[in-house]
């Protein structure tokens, strides 16, 4: 070929944006053609010497380029190629068409297949990469998805053609990728084209499959710092996608990225990038597929390796930052129990480092380390707290074997992790405490209480050898005295205590209640010999003044641990609960009497009041003493007006309560003496709690409330359903289970302390309720038999004996739900009886006083008679004088004074 079909651009003109069209190519453009475009737009382009300029092409003959390249017969041919290759260069080197490469991406393959041999062509290879780095152009908008399946597959080969062995082309491939990411415009257009949008090249790449290539070329530059540099920061780029970040993991891209982290690298570039990688890839995937990949012993040992180099020799504000986020990296493979951090001697290093500045004991592993008091610094400490916490999580909670959890309680008790934490139990001083300044220790010193509450139930013997209940009732004193302190509430912990001791309160109560919570005899004991009840009481009352003045979540959260703390202390010990009585039963008052409205407030009332009626079943019940004084106070009222809200969630426990206090017997007429709203009574409002639940659990009963199925009469619709299934003997059935799962059973246990005879305020239909509560026994023990029935059918037949008797069993069980169907009936045909007699009543009633009405209208209308008609009054006259005359007596007296029954003068009819 003598020469390449491509003609020159000519000079661009802005008036025109349409591109020459020519049906063939000239060998080259004449002289006078080229210098009178030259003038031309030198006088059309003075407007605006910086505005982007157009540039018309003529078409290329992309085949020809090809075909010469793919002609290898002759050595001769090279000087042609390599001419030609520059002329193709130079014809795109304002960009490069979408329609056109696919061509070119066989020309870029091409060229790398002859740089094998011949390295005269990586510098056009080179050129060409650039190329694609350029904004791709258009001519229509719809070329972009018309050219979507071309252009993913053109930029997925720049990613295959990582495997030439040029460190030149590898480098230029990566600085490609990086500008794709830049948005700038070429300063020259394409006559009639357009460049695709700025992110187009981006979801191409995604679209092809770029950085998972990329990724897997890490392997072929692993010996070449420069190059995989380069490549780390084409990757860093792209992993800002999280369709590339995917796209990696696949690619096993974290643990690639970790092993490299503790490469040789003077500029320090290896570290930061490779950690920015490893920080898109826990953004952009899954953090637990990417921990899992970085959990082998080969990465943990390079994380750690780079870790220690940057923490001994860092000393920049960088390489701070760059140590603090590898921390967090470590901390999350500290989480997986897979990684083998206690193995590698990364768990140990990184609890030594923890409480390293507070127990002051020399350690080989840190030798020479000094902090300094900087903000970096200040978050490496609040993240080797942060390490201390994961540790120390429940082994159940991250499914922790028990061998590892007990090597990591070891490392925490001999690295001294208790009494560094506990240093942080003490009053602030003064600002700037440890050259922290003032904030800042707070934060620490919340962060430490706060991790102790962790710690402490794991290491309890440590707890007791460093008098941790000691340190903490006297810094709970603190809390509550009239030191002038202010915190600030700037930290997570801190939320809630700015100007105030509450946030120090509330972590130190946190430490208390979960030490308590274990129940142990030894530090329960070691609490209340240092008078931490009345201690904890008073703490209680601070806070009762502080609620009132402003109701606050932190100040209720505070008076809900002290409770529970309280019933810890208190429960199963009688000494304890007299110690509590008197004045914890005033402060539990206040709380029972609680307004029913708040509970919906969303601070934490609903949370204190449940506390609070724990605590009542904890430190009252069972001491006489204290019982007394409760229903003094009329507890057992408050609790009746509690349990009349009917809400599910409070009257199982209040109900539990008024059981164990039936125990007392003064607590049965204080439930009879009890009114609640429209003077219902408490038989009356336990029988409609009857009711409600057994139509929340579906039980069968027809419109009048009798039983409707006597074989089951108290069977919820769930119960039905269950099939039979044979258990074990010391396993409960379902009917057993069934009578902790519902209120039925406490309703029965106090209507049998209050007797179901002679109970006040009840209905017909109460009475027909109350019927089946009384037999509530005898139903469940036929429930437990029909089970064992259905077992037995089930495993075997049973011998006719067996049989015979399981019959009469089940019979006497129908018999007992028919009798008191009967029963319901015989009430509900009394109450109808009864309903007829009243009406009867009320008829003669209502006859009686319409007849006494037409009595007072007959007497009316012979009043009437008598003012208008005179003879009516004459004859009213006479007759009223015969009957006065009759009514006298017919034996005359002697010398008796005869009185006259007319009055002289009279004019009136009345």
């Amino acid at each position: 070929m003598s020469s390449l079909a491509v003609s020159e651009p000519p000079a661009s003109r802005a008036p025109s944006r349409s591109p020459a069209r020519s049906p063939a190519l000239s060998p080259a453009p004449g002289p006078s053609r080229c210098g009178g475009e030259r003038r031309r737009n030198a006088s059309d382009a003075g407007a605006d010497l910086g505005a982007v300029q157009d540039t018309q092409l003529r078409p290329v003959d992309l085949s020809r380029v090809i075909k010469l390249l793919e002609d290898s017969d002759s050595k001769d041919l090279e000087k042609e190629q390599l001419k030609t290759l520059k002329k193709v260069v130079k014809h795109f080197e304002n960009g490069l068409p979408l329609k056109d490469l696919a061509q070119i991406i066989e020309i870029l393959n091409l060229c790398a297949e002859k740089m094998n041999e011949q390295e005269a062509f990586t510098e056009p290879l080179c050129e060409l990469i650039k190329l694609c780095g350029l904004p791709f152009q258009k001519k229509k908008l719809s070329d972009e998805v018309s050219y979507s399946v071309a252009v993913s597959n053109c930029i997925a080969q720049l990613g295959y053609l990582m495997r030439v062995p040029s460190s030149q082309v590898r480098i230029q491939i990566c600085k490609c990728v990086v500008s794709f990411y830049n948005t700038e415009l070429p300063r020259k257009l394409l006559s009639g084209y357009q460049p695709t949008s700025a992110n187009y090249k981006i979801q191409m790449a995604e679209l092809g499959g770029l950085a998972e290539t990329l990724i897997l070329s890490l392997t072929l530059v692993e010996n070449q710092l420069t190059e995989k540099l380069w490549v780390l920061k084409a990757l860093q780029h792209l992993s800002s996608s999280g369709v590339n970040c995917r796209l990696m993991m696949k690619a096993q891209a974290a643990s690639r990225l970790c092993l490299y982290l503790n490469g040789v690298d003077p500029s320090g570039q290896l570290v930061f990038r490779s950690s920015e990688i490893l920080w898109n890839l826990l953004e952009n995937t899954s953090k637990e597929e990417v921990v899992n990949q970085l959990s082998s012993l080969e990465c943990v040992h390079a994380l750690k390796e780079v870790f220690v180099d940057l923490l001994m020799h860092g000393f920049r504000h960088y390489d701070r930052q760059l140590r603090n986020d590898l921390l967090v990296i470590a901390t999350l493979l500290a989480e997986n129990p897979a990684a083998p951090m206690i193995e590698s001697g990364f768990t140990k290093l990184l609890i030594v480092l923890a409480t390293f500045t507070e127990v002051k004991i020399p350690n080989p592993l840190i030798k020479g380390l000094k902090l300094t008091y900087s903000y970096e610094d200040f978050e490496l400490k609040k993240l080797l707290f942060n390490v201390i916490a994961v540790l120390s999580k429940d082994p159940c909670a991250v499914q922790v074997s028990v061998s590892l959890f007990v090597l990591t309680l070891q490392l925490l008790s001999e690295n001294d992790v208790m009494p560094a934490l506990l240093c942080y139990v003490k009053p602030n001083q003064k600002p700037g405490f440890h050259d922290w300044s003032a904030a800042q220790y707070e934060e620490l010193q919340l962060h430490a209480i706060a991790i102790l509450a962790s710690v402490a139930p794991l290491l309890v013997d440590k707890y007791l050898s460093c008098q941790a209940n000691t340190l903490l009732l006297v810094f709970l004193e603190w809390c509550i005295g009239q030191d002038p302190f202010f915190g600030q509430g700037n930290s997570f912990h801190g939320t809630g205590g700015r100007g105030n001791k509450l946030a120090q309160m509330r972590c130190s109560l946190r430490v208390l209640r979960s030490v308590v919570s274990l129940y142990d005899d030894a530090v329960n004991l070691n609490l209340c010999d240092q008078g931490a009840i009345s201690q904890l009481l008073d703490i209680l009352k601070y806070a009762g003044n502080k609620s009132k003045e402003k109701e606050d979540a932190i100040v209720l959260e505070i008076q809900a641990d002290i409770l529970f703390i309280l019933s810890a202390l208190c429960e199963n010990d009688l000494h304890r609960k007299e110690l509590f009585s008197y004045e914890g039963v005033d402060i539990l008052i206040l709380f029972i009497q609680m307004d029913p409205k708040r509970l919906y407030s969303g601070l934490g009332h609903n949370c204190l009041l449940f506390s609070a009626l724990d605590c009542l079943w904890s430190c009252v019940i069972g001491c006489y003493i204290a019982e007394d004084y409760f229903l003094e106070k009329q507890g057992i009222f408050l609790l009746l007006d509690l349990l009349a809200l009917k809400q599910k969630n409070l009257c199982n426990i209040i109900l539990g309560i008024l059981v164990e206090f039936c125990d007392n017997p003064k607590t049965t007429s204080h439930i009879s003496i009890w009114r609640g709203e429209k003077d219902q009574t408490a038989a009356n409002l336990l029988i409609e709690l009857w009711r409600q639940e057994e139509l929340e659990l579906g039980v069968k009963r027809d419109r009048y409330g009798r039983i409707a199925d006597v074989k089951r009469p108290i069977a919820s619709s769930f119960q039905k359903q269950q099939e039979v299934i044979p258990m074990p003997a010391n396993c409960p059935s379902f009917a057993i289970m069934e009578i902790s799962e519902n209120i039925r059973a406490k309703l029965y246990s106090l209507l049998c302390k209050l007797g179901f005879e002679n109970l006040p305020g009840l209905s017909a239909k109460d009475f027909v309720t109350l019927a089946i509560i009384r037999r509530y026994i005898d139903f469940k023990v036929g429930e437990v038999w029909s089970e064992l029935c259905a077992e037995l059918k089930e495993e075997f037949r049973p011998v006719t004996s067996d049989e015979e008797a399981l019959k009469v069993i089940s019979e006497v069980s129908e018999d007992t739900g028919r009798m008191v169907a009967a029963l319901q009936t015989e009430v509900l045909e009394s109450q109808h009886h009864q309903e007829i007699q009243e009406e009867e009543k009320t008829y003669t009633k209502i006859q009686a006083i319409h007849k006494q009405r037409e009595m007072v209208n007959k007497s009316w209308k012979n009043f009437l008679t008598r003012t208008s008609k005179y003879e009516a009054l004459k004859k009213a006259k006479r007759i009223q004088e015969k009957s006065i005359e009759a009514s006298r007596s017919k034996l005359k007296t002697q010398n008796g004074t005869v009185h006259s029954t007319d009055i002289k003068g009279l004019s009136t009819t009345v």
